[in-house]
């Protein structure tokens, strides 16, 4: 029996990640698969004129489609408290001053190093995207970083340390998405196959299915 491998390429800004995410890591639990964590820096950072070149109507058709997927998906979401990114919702620009993404994005490059790439994100992603609480605040997202199986104190003196480095690791996933055909997250790359969005997780399970993949052996 062989193991299957994909790469993940994923936003924590991305509420469309955030919906993708605990059905991907049900797909590790239930089949001979792995699947590689690679966390890129969102649009907002990589271009940070995207939103305002959008159509008008866009940023505004994003909000309630996920708010229809979430219920769909019976997947609690809420506003984000604070939002990854900071921005002007209402003239759409992006701020110079971005204190949250760079600190996550790091952290869970850190925690890939470290093989619980998917678990941070999952944890973190629920901390963020349910809304509950602040989560840059208090022993929250230690708290997250504990249900994956990591120390956040330690994680956050790794992205100090090795900030550059991981951010030439965080550029490298970037390239590599690109490379494999897509730009957006989240996407899995399977074969040299993207399958971009939340809603293609059936479709690139099937397509691994065809590859072989098997249930793990309970």
């Amino acid at each position: 029996m062989t193991t299957l491998t994909a790469d993940l390429f994923w936003s924590f800004r991305s509420p469309y990640s955030f919906l993708a995410t605990r059905r991907y890591r049900a797909l590790v639990r239930e089949y001979d698969l792995e699947i590689v964590f690679r966390p890129v820096y969102p649009l907002a950072i990589r271009e940070p004129d995207f939103f305002e070149r959008n159509h008008p109507n866009w940023l505004g058709y994003v909000m309630r489609d996920v708010m229809r997927l979430s219920q769909y998906l019976q997947i609690e979401i809420g506003r984000p408290t604070p939002d990854p990114i900071v921005q002007d919702i209402a003239t759409r620009k992006i701020s110079s001053d971005q204190p949250h993404i760079f600190r996550l994005t790091r952290l869970g490059q850190a925690a890939a190093r470290a093989g619980r790439g998917l678990a941070f994100a999952d944890e973190a992603s629920r901390l963020i995207w349910e809304g509950k609480v602040s989560w840059n605040e208090g022993d929250h997202l230690a708290a997250a970083a504990a249900r994956a199986g990591l120390d956040l104190a330690a994680l956050d003196q790794e992205a100090a340390r090795e900030a550059d480095a991981l951010d030439a690791e965080i550029a490298a996933n970037q390239a590599a998405l690109e490379a494999g055909g897509h730009w957006g997250v989240p996407t899995l790359l399977f074969n040299g196959e993207p399958f971009f969005g939340q809603d293609r997780i059936d479709v690139a399970l099937w397509r691994m299915k065809q590859a072989g993949l098997s249930r793990r052996l309970s």
